[in-house]
């Protein structure tokens, strides 16, 4: 498996420190829980990416653990949209370059209001998608936030 993805190539120009975890992709189950149990990773500190659309905003980025849910109040609120929404399935490829389980918030088409949940601070190193299924990257929060330009928030409910 090639792991030269254009996520893993932007950390590499920015000098930044990450270790790249592979695993079997089980095409019936892409979720979170079923990567971090492959990877023996711990469901706090590793963090899915999803997409969402907003009133003021066209999309939006939001970064949060495996084990929690994404609250759409709190994550309008932080971007200033009065609303947000999930992008639908069918358009994450055509707007972000990544399919389901394989969305980074590193490197997408455009460079779009990114997200994290603020609890990230707090952790050493969290894992993210690497750019495509079966590749995960552990890095630093603070190193990602600022490769993405990231702002911290409140964003879930557990």
């Amino acid at each position: 498996m090639s792991s030269k993805t254009n996520a893993v190539r932007l950390l590499d120009t920015a000098g930044i420190s990450y270790e790249l975890r592979e695993y079997e992709v089980d095409e019936q189950d892409v979720s979170a829980e079923h990567v971090a149990e492959t990877l023996g990773l711990s469901l706090e500190t590793l963090y899915k990416t999803l997409v969402l659309k907003g009133n003021k905003d066209p999309y939006i980025v939001a970064v949060i653990p495996g084990n929690a849910h994404l609250d759409l109040k709190k994550i309008a609120k932080a971007s200033g949209n009065k609303n947000c929404e999930m992008l639908p399935m069918k358009d994450l490829l055509s707007v972000t370059g990544y399919i389901r389980g394989g969305c980074s918030p590193i490197a997408m088409k455009k460079q779009f209001p990114t997200f994290i949940e603020e609890a990230a601070q707090l952790e050493n190193h969290i894992s993210v998608s690497a750019g495509k299924r079966g590749l995960q990257m552990v890095l630093n929060p603070l190193d990602l936030a600022r490769i993405v330009h990231a702002h911290w928030a409140d964003l879930i409910s557990l």
